[in-house]
């Protein structure tokens, strides 16, 4: 909730609890809200309790998620200066999964990320939680075909690059420091035929225990970081 104050977006009104002490987070986000020009509503605790959420006195009402355009994504890595750096999420349908992963996408400087319009987890009010407010700071587009996205993205010069477990190469041994588009795939069946045709490379993590694959914000997250390493080395 901070975060999407700071960064000026979307937030409608604040909700806070009578009686609730105006200290630590909730002065925080208070101050926030006067800055940016947000009104605050103080209500009754049984109205929060409504949300459904674990409030802890203290709710944002939001207008719907804004998504960007694929254009918009590849603008950002051109102000920046950096080869693109674009992450794609196959049907990933778990919010908390899609959270995780938006937070380490903005922790480590992704430029855009693509999330398929249908039979996909979209940016919820439960997502913005699970990613601590970096959904407010990232260029999120939603596509209506995912596959057709991806070979724009390939005809603008970016590399497709699949998360798969069946991959011979492994995740660390290619140079990261091209421009790409990694894809994740989701929870249960990893990466559609469709997108594995489509991506150029298929990488894959190595496994050393008694399972065989990790949850997508797992793998995803891993991934990311060793691209941030790679094009960070000095």
């Amino acid at each position: 909730m901070l975060e999407a104050l700071r960064a000026g977006e979307r937030v409608k009104r604040i909700l806070v609890a009578r009686g609730s002490r105006l200290q630590g987070s909730l002065a925080d986000i208070l101050d926030a809200a006067k800055a940016g020009g947000v009104p605050v509503r103080w209500v009754e605790r049984q109205e929060l309790d409504k949300v459904g959420l674990h409030h802890q006195g203290v709710a944002a009402q939001v207008e719907g998620y804004a998504y960007a355009s694929l254009e918009d994504c590849l603008a950002r890595a051109r102000r920046q200066d950096e080869p693109a750096l674009l992450l794609a999420l196959d049907a990933v349908q778990d919010v908390h999964n899609l959270g995780s992963l938006l937070r380490t996408a903005e922790a480590i400087g992704v430029h855009g990320v693509l999330l398929p319009k249908h039979r996909a987890a979209g940016v919820t009010a439960t997502v913005r939680k699970a990613s601590a407010g970096a959904v407010e700071h990232l260029c999120i587009a939603q596509v209506t075909n995912l596959n057709r996205a991806l070979d724009d993205l390939k005809k603008a010069g970016l590399w497709i690059v699949g998360l798969d477990m069946a991959a011979e190469r492994v995740y660390d041994e290619i140079d990261w420091r091209m421009p790409v588009v990694l894809v994740v795939g989701s929870e249960g069946r990893g990466l559609s035929r469709l997108t594995r045709e489509t991506c150029d490379l298929l990488v894959r993590l190595p496994m050393g225990g008694k399972v065989d694959s990790l949850n997508a914000a797992v793998a995803g997250s891993i991934v990311l970081y060793t691209v941030w390493r790679m094009r960070n080395k000095a």
